[in-house]
């Protein structure tokens, strides 16, 4: 173990000082046909119904991948039970955590985790909308360009307009909020929501258990090299090459995989996560490369970078002390960039919470949050 550690102190430290900066054109307000605009509308399916819900529809919706083109989503509308206040019900655009690459993976179709539905929830209870995406290519056509930031964004803020035109008593008032991978595009949407939806009224994000810095640590990835400690990390290295293999044909990612890199990252993108874990066995993340990756540095920069900095609205940050997914020392870093560039950030650490406890831990302090930015 004692490997494992320093090989993760020296990985944050060779983070220490990097901006990763990820970016999109601003765009108007959207015509009837264009981002956010609904395809269709069906009762939600009970697997995907909360308790707290007066209303659920599963929407499929318009939106654009990284570089803009033209994408269909599908997500979730839950509405508060009760009459809407003055102005509407207020927004929490939620952004789910990892659940596999496959279209029958995708939330408002199957449900999602246990955790993740007590979250959702839990804002209904408190009078808050609930608009969740399941990002474009999870039940939709195409592949999901997983930890893709900016098209995550995309599919997060256009989750807003959707439910807004399905929903007339929405308010514009909106914030996002994401745990893991939803945790990444609620960052990304963070920087990219005023400028992409300039008609809504974006207040604040609450990210926990967020990944940052991956497109250093990735590129760091090469035959033989162990992993680091980090639950899952092979597995979430094959999503994200499997994506990037998508949204970017262009670099030839299957040359940079192995026989057996190339065989898993086929099979991801056919079940979901908890049937993929039966295919990794010891598959450590070297076994993955049959190159470095660190000519890919500036691709995996602009497919998953995290801006530290150009936020315009308030952060929230819920970090879980002993998460083993996303430990602390990478978000240690993160909150360090973010303060380089004054970013306005309430960074709250909870010492008994793992990654999937980190959403029940951090609820309140996020209630006072959102509560406070949506005044």
């Amino acid at each position: 173990m004692r490997w494992r550690t320093a090989l993760l102190a020296a990985v944050t430290a060779a983070l220490v000082g990097m901006a990763p900066i990820a970016t999109s054109p601003a765009a108007a307000a959207p015509p009837a046909d264009g981002p956010g605009s609904v395809v269709d509308t069906r009762p939600l399916p009970p697997q995907a119904a909360l308790p707290g819900a007066a209303d659920g529809y599963r929407v499929t919706y318009r939106t654009a991948d990284h570089r803009g083109a033209p994408r269909l989503s599908s997500g979730a509308v839950y509405v508060p039970q009760g009459q809407a206040p003055p102005g509407g019900w207020p927004v929490v655009s939620y952004a789910h955590g990892t659940i596999g690459l496959a279209d029958q993976c995708a939330p408002s179709a199957v449900g999602g985790t246990a955790v993740e539905a007590e979250f959702m929830d839990r804002w209904l209870r408190r009078g808050y909308a609930v608009v969740a995406t399941d990002y474009a290519g999870l039940g939709t056509p195409g592949e999901l360009a997983y930890l893709d930031g900016v098209a995550a964004a995309h599919d997060v803020i256009d989750m807003v307009r959707a439910g807004r035109q399905l929903v007339p008593a929405l308010s514009p008032r909106w914030v996002v909020a994401g745990l893991s991978q939803g945790g990444h595009a609620a960052l990304s949407t963070a920087h990219l929501a005023t400028a992409y939806a300039p008609e809504l009224d974006y207040r604040g994000a609450v990210a926990l258990g967020a990944p940052t810095n991956l497109d250093q640590v990735f590129a760091l990835g090469r035959p033989g090299i162990p992993n680091i400690g980090v639950a899952g990390l092979t597995k979430f290295t094959l999503f994200t090459m499997a994506g990037l293999r998508s949204a970017r044909p262009d670099l030839n990612i299957d040359s940079y995989l192995s026989p057996r890199g190339r065989e898993l990252a086929t099979i991801a993108q056919r079940v979901c996560t908890l049937e993929f874990n039966e295919y990794l066995g010891g598959a450590s993340v070297g076994d993955l490369f049959s190159r470095p990756l660190h000519d890919l540095r500036p691709a995996l920069t602009e497919y998953l970078g995290v801006p530290t900095g150009g936020y315009d609205r308030r952060l929230f940050l819920g970090q879980g002390a002993v998460d083993l997914v996303v430990p602390i020392p990478l978000t240690l870093v993160f909150t360090g960039q973010l303060a380089a560039s004054r970013t306005d950030v309430d960074f709250r650490v909870y010492p008994s919470a793992d990654h999937l406890g980190t959403p029940a831990a951090a609820f309140d302090d996020a209630a006072v949050f959102v509560d406070g930015v949506m005044r």
